[in-house]
């Protein structure tokens, strides 16, 4: 089954709580705390896979969650880091925020590509050892690991894109201009997926074709596959637009070509006027007494397109067809790759301490992209943790905030998901 679209939700693993222990050894009376850090959190890898043409593997699974890192041992040993998730995903995948639409990775020609880093492992008690705290009796909680709503959109990587109504004679052009099989038969919506076909020509030279399938009027707006399948060539350099000439299944096909220009300039003005070679295929079979073929050319050159009579039941001018299209190939410029659009958080740069006070039904709200940070370490449990909590507040200014705001004695303070009553 042909699978272009999915969407999927991804996490990475936790990372590691530290841990909370003191050297014990005899005839060492004073070995001091030995907690070792918790163990990174695994990653959400995306990973190209060649020759895959389907996100068929995401048809029943939608859900994808790394393991969390070890948490710290005695004895300063380190906790184990999680292994990554690896998500294998077909050469031009495009992964959208499901949320914004906006791109965060073009997976087109690239190496693996963390999607979700896993969160860092927490420190040991060891760490926080000072000469007026020897015996510290907490350690941090490791750092969640990012999460994420995405869109996989698969978008061919071809350089020449088939397209024309249903049995112009694609899928049969491209069997006769490349390797590819697709399904071949005299009705209509024979071809249900796109179809990919390497084209050789000259020492070591080719290009990639894809064969589009179900464009008739209306495919922008749904009608039949065309919506489905205008994404894959998106990033074309030229169309072979596809027309049938024998007068067999249309006698006008002008009237043929404007209906799919249509759809195309629906779809995207820009695709529309991609550089486009009318393929006249079934020229075999051509009926002079059904097409005006001085009208038709006549159209074909107000329009500026390039014109090639073909059959691909004869393999008339199929040679010629294949040598027209390379050297225009060798004129444009590569397949588009799209640029990223998503904007994330950089966690490695320097926070901004400030916080924001505000009271609303009697209670003093604080919030601060850094605090919120710093709360996900905090164990909110452990005594000696909460008098740390304290501690780091005081001397980043936020009792002091609370103070100029009139918090007082008494009053309750809300932190994300935290509550307690000031004590000044």
């Amino acid at each position: 089954m042909f699978i272009d679209k999915v969407k999927i939700y991804v996490k990475a693993g936790n990372g590691g709580n530290g841990c909370v222990s003191f050297h014990r050894e005899k005839y060492v009376s004073h070995g001091g705390p030995d907690g070792g850090d918790g163990g990174k959190g695994g990653n959400i890898v995306l990973r190209i896979e060649n020759g895959s043409n389907t996100l068929f593997a995401y048809k029943n699974r939608k859900k994808f969650v790394a393991a969390n890192g070890g948490d710290g041992i005695a004895g300063k040993k380190h906790g184990a880091t999680a292994d990554d998730v690896i998500l294998p995903v077909p050469p031009g995948t495009v992964v959208r925020d499901a949320q914004s639409g906006q791109i965060i990775k073009d997976m087109s020609n690239c190496e693996d590509f963390i999607l979700c880093k896993g969160g860092r492992g927490g420190w040991g008690n060891r760490h926080f050892a000072t000469p007026t705290r020897q015996i510290p009796r907490f350690a941090k909680m490791g750092m969640k690991g990012e999460e994420k709503e995405v869109v996989l959109e698969l978008k061919m990587l071809a350089d020449v894109g088939l397209v024309g109504l249903p049995s112009a004679g694609k899928s049969s052009i491209l069997s006769v201009i490349s390797s590819a099989r697709p399904k071949i038969a005299a009705y209509h919506f024979t071809t249900l997926s796109p179809n990919l076909g390497v084209v050789s020509y000259g020492e070591n030279q080719g290009f990639v074709c894809a064969d589009i399938p179900g464009l008739i009027e209306g495919a922008a707006e749904g009608a039949g596959l065309g919506l489905d399948f205008l994404r894959h060539i998106d990033r074309c350099r030229m169309l072979i637009h596809v027309v049938d000439i024998s007068g067999i299944e249309s006698t006008d096909p002008i009237a043929d070509i404007e209906t799919i220009t249509a759809e195309l300039e629906k779809y995207s003005p820009e695709l529309a006027r991609r550089p486009r070679i009318i393929a006249a295929n079934k020229y075999d079979a051509f009926d002079p007494e059904l097409i005006d073929l001085e009208a038709f050319e006549s159209y074909i050159d107000e329009k500026g397109y390039e014109l090639i009579y073909v059959s691909a039941a004869t393999l008339h001018n199929i040679d010629t067809l294949i040598q027209m299209t390379a050297e225009r190939l060798r004129l444009l410029p590569p397949l588009t790759i799209y640029e990223k659009e998503y904007v994330e958080e950089d966690l490695s740069a320097p926070l901004d301490k400030t916080v924001k006070v505000r009271k609303t039904n009697g209670r003093y709200e604080v919030e601060g992209d850094w605090l919120y940070r710093f709360m996900e370490t905090i164990n909110f449990a452990d005594r000696d943790q909460l008098m740390y909590f304290e501690k780091v507040l005081r001397e980043n200014g936020v009792i002091k905030a609370l103070e100029d705001a009139g918090c007082g004695e008494g009053d309750t303070v809300s932190m994300y998901d935290f509550e307690f009553d000031f004590i000044e």
